[in-house]
This record gives structure tokens, sequence and C-alpha cells, in this order.
């Protein structure tokens, strides 16, 4: 390879990076320490960041952007078990990231990462993609602590991933899609307010959810679900926790029907409720007794 083509690849890779750079922040949440986002969009009025759910710890954080501004953000979504949280900062016509499409990456692609380890801001450290899965990315590039909420990308500069551990060496990734999902939501929306309750669905109490409300208009409504109603499987798997619902919600297909299993009046029936994709399935009420 002649000199002038590595000096335009060297050229090329630095220019990735700096735009990288432009849309990673450094998120503070707590006093422990500090962790890394990106500018995921920016919706009217705003822009969206993107982090780990333990970086963004509290419903409030301080985002410093490239150039040195600070912001107060809102936490306006979360999931620890995805390790995702989202933010909102009231700052327009910033540098927003190009996403990529995870699923497309090989083993030995070439990738950057970009965070704030130790305090040090918009630090790049790159290398190869190491293995591929549905639920994760794994890279074999150094991370540190402060990388965490930071992007992983391709040699193009598109984000296909958010960095969120170290294990036995190697950088995990969220994949690309995942975050699509946990912003979209891609579940369906039923329209309803429930609260987990014990039942006797089956010869032995059982879990439930009890409908508390149900909106104007929505799904739940058009399919017949009633105030008072105990949801208790859907798919003709009973619930076993006040999660099944969430967790069946976000893996379904949503070209078909929800077939909820409903206990009204000591009698079970199955609604096949319509789907509407949504980021807010349903509001679940918990009591500690």
């Amino acid at each position: 390879m002649s000199t002038a083509t590595m000096t335009r690849l060297s050229n090329e890779l630095a220019l990735v990076a700096e735009n990288l750079r432009k849309v990673t922040v450094k998120v503070r949440s707590s006093s422990f320490g500090s962790g890394s986002g990106v500018i995921w969009r920016s919706p009217k009025g705003s822009s969206l960041i993107i982090t780990n759910a333990h970086v963004a710890t509290n419903n409030k954080a301080t985002v410093e952007l490239w150039n040195g501004q600070v912001f107060e953000a809102v936490r306006t979504n979360i999931d620890p078990t995805k390790d995702l949280a989202a933010l909102k900062i009231d700052a327009t016509d910033l540098p927003t990231a190009t996403i990529g499409d995870s699923d497309a990456l090989r083993v030995g692609e070439f990738v950057l990462a970009v965070g704030n380890p130790f305090g040090d801001s918009g630090a790049v450290t790159s290398g190869i993609i190491h293995a591929n899965h549905q639920r994760v990315v794994m890279a074999d590039i150094r991370l540190f602590p402060g990388n965490s909420g930071g992007p992983l990308a391709d040699c193009l500069g598109r984000v296909i991933g958010i960095n969120t551990m170290i294990v036995n060496g190697l950088a995990i990734a969220i994949p690309s899609p995942a975050v699509e999902r946990f912003l979209h939501g891609n579940r369906q929306k039923l329209g309803v307010t429930l609260q987990p309750v014990l039942v006797n669905a089956t010869n032995k109490r059982s879990l439930g959810l009890l409908v508390l409300s149900v909106n104007s208009g929505s799904a739940a409504e058009a399919a017949g679900v009633l105030v008072g109603d105990v949801l208790i499987g859907v798919s003709g798997k009973l619930f076993t926790s006040p999660h099944d619902l969430n967790n069946y919600l976000e893996h379904t297909n949503n070209s078909e029907p929800l077939p909820l299993q409903i206990l009204r009046g000591g009698q079970k029936l199955v609604c096949q409720v319509a789907t509407v994709v949504s980021s807010d399935a349903f509001n679940l009420y918990t009591t500690k007794d």
C-alpha cells in the first residue's frame, strides 16, 4: 500500500473519529463518576440521548457536549434489563449519530469506540468485531470505566451499538436494533392500567393482572376488555411474573392479534387484541402486599 493511500485512509479515519466525538456526550447522574452517551436524534425542540441504565441512575443528569456546553437532562425512559436509558435535553441543531445496522456486521470488521474514560472527553479506541449475536455485539477493543453508554461504530462512523460492559477483555455493546426497539417500544399498545393480584385461575393460586382502567379508543376497549377483568395469560401461557406480559409484547410478531386469556366473573375467556405498535403498552401498578 502506497504512502499516499495510507495518508488518505488515516485522514478519513480521523474525520470519522472527529464526527463520532461530536455526537458523544459525557453523562453525570450521580457523585460516583461519569459515563458516556450518544446524541441519537433531535426531536422538535430537544435532543434525545441514549446511554446505559447504570449510567443514568437518577431521573435527572448533567450532560456535557464535545465543545464543553453543559445541559441539564431529564431521563425519559429506562430499561435496566437491557441496560438502556434515554435522556432529553433542551437543545436543538446538535449533530446526531448516523445509525447503522449491527445485523450486517462481519467478524473481523474494523470498529471504533468513543467515550469518556477516566474523565477524558472524547477518547477514541479501535479494534475488530469478535462476535455478533442478536442480543450483543462483542468487539476486541479496549474500553475503560467511563466508556459505558458511548458508541461503537463501524469504519464509516455508523453507530452499530452502545457500549455497556467488558467481559473477559472484550467490549460488549447493545446492538442498534435493540436500541430502536427500546425507543419505539416495538410492542402492542393495550391501553390499560394493571395491578398484580393473586387469583384462583387453576387449582392453585396464580398471578393475574387486574384491569384498573381501559383507555377510550384503545385496542383493549375494541377487543372488549373491561375494568375488573383479570388478565391471567397470553397465547396459552399463564403469567408467573408481573413482567411476563411486557416480555411477550416485546418479542411477539406485531402483525398478529394478541390472544389475551382473561378471568371475568369466575369464567375464563380469550380476547383477541388487534395490534397497534406503541411505546406505552400498559401502565403497571405494583403494591407491597
